[in-house]
């Protein structure tokens, strides 16, 4: 049985992921992206699907700590035991383009005995592969498995031996003594790669990171959360492409036995975009510039095509399937391959790419030959489908509907494109998108928000919130102080916002979705929350909210998509870029308002920002 989610540990060399479990399990692992089929998948399965676990053999074993080097994603976990104490440190080389895992295991007092266990799965733990031992040229042995155009080879100190369809053994590590293995993946018509020099490849990953992470400069009593965010932001990208994966996970349930199970390895644009805004918020311009240039390539083409996810290089087939041989994590089921939401129509989607360049032009970025033109594509696009209904924000898979948020984006991209041409010099039919701004705002007014109920609604015409209207202030369709925000967040207070203080996306027991209901909090929600309250004078609430949310991350920083209070577990792919996003936006607006007190005027930061790049 697999781990909690919550004691997993992320490992990243910027194109694929590791999830490292506190009892020493790596339970999954897809080599060499992170869309690729995994070698390592007992986290949906059992032992038996894959895994790689080293851990002391003692009964009374215990892990003492368990941390991240400072700004890093080199893990070390050091464990106890009655007869002497060891640290573990796993890492994934950066630098060489290798797609390999290393364990160093050093002892620190006494001695400890470990066992291990090793379980290659290619194909999602479908694939038996075919293993054998080979001599390397400096007299040590090497053991490699091949399964159709996969390779891996492990190599080092006390390499186990075949028992039953897997390997395993024991060794023991003494104060001072250190074992090392590493496990590589490459094409299984290429030469098995070389050894590597580990202490220069620790070194040289660790230095990546703590370079990296030394561009972020901010005080504060979140600094260090959102430091890590950056950096889960940071792993989660591709190396060459600049493409964000939503997690390297797939099918970690949001409802545990449900069918609420889907696969996050893929580009959302409205991730990327928004992971673009937070990269520039917090100095990153040349990543900022690195994921619009994902963005535009993966967009470039018929607008027709427009889709609202692709895959880490722009691809476009991410078909849905199922995995019937795996059990899923904890039973849930199905156990799910790719996304049937890639062919829905999200109407917000252009929305969220065009905010997300309006920031990049006021922050100095220039538009050029290419992405100043896709953009008017893109709004193109949307007039064409203005009146169609969509799937929503949320993917629901049940009827197409008119919803508010959906609309407000459509709204936020005309808005932008009125002041790129007003504010930066560009060109374009102003006048007719200032009449489709304005009528879309009519619209809104009209349908989406109940008047009897002072709320924003849903949908059209609908009575039911949703979370996703605490995002129209954030785009400046209203004011977070406005009397309607305000009327909308008091709904949302007492239809979505549970016993524990979090607010639901919206409630699955109305079947809007399509699935049968059943959902935990989802954390980005709860995190916009925040950043409402601290925007409208409600600081102590709004502090309180975050301390409870940052208290919901693992001892390494990390989050989930939703948390079960309930149970005091996390749920849903681990971990998230869309939570670490919204922690990243709810610190800033914590960091922005703090001298903002019950007494003082609600106030609207969507004026126009200073220090405006004309083009």
């Amino acid at each position: 049985m697999a781990s909690r989610i919550e004691d997993y540990a992320l490992l990243s060399d910027l194109h694929t992921g590791a999830l490292v479990g506190r009892d020493g399990s790596i339970d999954w692992l897809c080599f060499p992206r992170f869309d690729s089929p995994a070698v390592f998948t007992a986290l949906l399965g059992t032992p038996d699907h894959g895994r790689w676990l080293v851990a002391p053999s003692h009964p009374e074993a215990a892990v003492k700590h368990r941390r991240y080097q400072p700004r890093t994603f080199i893990l070390e976990t050091t464990w106890t035991t009655p007869e002497g104490s060891a640290r573990i440190t796993d890492f994934m080389p950066l630098g060489d383009r290798r797609a390999s895992i290393v364990r160093r295991i050093q002892g620190l007092a006494g001695s400890v005995d470990f066992r291990q266990n090793i379980t290659i799965r290619p194909g999602y733990g479908k694939i038996l592969p075919w293993v054998r031992r080979i001599d390397e040229a400096d007299g040590t042995e090497a053991i490699v498995a091949v399964a159709g155009p996969d390779a891996v080879v492990l190599r080092g100190d006390e390499l186990p031996h075949a028992v039953d369809h897997e390997h395993a053994g024991t060794f023991t590590v003494a104060a001072g003594e250190c074992v090392e293995q590493e496990l590589t993946w490459y094409p299984s018509h290429r030469l098995v790669p070389p050894a590597i020099d580990i202490d220069a490849a620790l070194a040289q990953t660790g230095q990546y990171w703590r370079d990296w992470a030394a561009r972020y400069n901010q005080d504060g009593k979140y600094a260090e959360i959102v430091e890590r965010s950056l950096l889960v932001l940071r792993a989660l990208t591709h190396e060459d492409t600049g493409g964000i994966v939503a997690a390297p996970t797939t099918s970690l349930p949001e409802d545990f036995g449900g069918a609420r199970n889907w696969d996050y390895r893929f580009c959302w644009l409205r991730d990327a975009a928004l992971t673009l805004e937070a990269m520039l918020t917090h100095g990153y311009a040349d990543e900022a510039l690195k994921w619009r240039d994902w963005l535009l390539r993966a967009v470039a083409g018929d607008p027709e095509d427009l889709q609202i996810m692709y895959g880490l290089s722009g691809e476009r087939d991410l078909a849905e399937g199922e995995l019937g041989h795996l059990p899923g994590y904890e039973g849930a089921l199905p156990v799910r391959i790719g996304n049937g939401a890639v062919g829905q129509y999200q109407a917000d989607v252009v929305g969220e790419v065009l905010v997300a360049l309006e920031k990049l032009r006021l922050a100095g970025g220039h538009e050029d030959h290419f992405s100043w033109p896709l953009q008017q594509a893109m709004l193109g696009f949307i007039e064409k489908h203005l009146q169609a209904k969509d799937h929503g924000i949320w993917e629901m898979r049940g009827d197409l509907l008119h919803f508010t948020h959906s609309r407000v984006m459509m709204w936020a991209a005309f808005d932008c494109a009125v002041r790129a041409v007003s504010d930066h010099g560009l060109s374009g039919p102003v006048e007719r998108w200032v009449e489709r701004r304005e009528e879309l705002r009519a619209e809104i007014m009209e349908f989406g928000f109940n008047k009897e109920l002072n709320t924003f609604t849903q949908t059209y015409g609908g009575t039911a919130t949703d979370a996703s209207l605490l995002v129209l202030p954030q785009v400046g369709f209203v004011g977070y102080g406005s009397p309607e925000m305000l009327g909308t967040v008091a709904a949302m207070e007492a239809e979505l916002v549970d016993g524990h203080g979090l607010i639901l996306r919206y409630q699955t027991t109305h079947g809007v979705d399509g699935l049968e209901p059943g959902e935990h909090p989802f954390l980005a929600c709860s995190f916009w929350l925040v950043e409402q309250y601290a925007h409208t004078g409600r600081r102590p609430e709004a502090v309180a909210l975050m301390d409870k949310l940052v208290g919901l991350a693992n001892e390494l920083g990390l989050l989930s998509e939703e948390y079960d209070m309930e149970q005091g577990r996390m749920a849903g792919n681990f971990p998230q870029a869309f939570s670490h996003l919204a922690l990243v936006r709810a610190a800033d607006a914590l960091h922005g308002t703090e001298h903002l007190s019950l007494s003082d005027e609600p106030i609207d930061t969507h004026t126009k920002p200073i220090a405006i790049v004309a083009q």
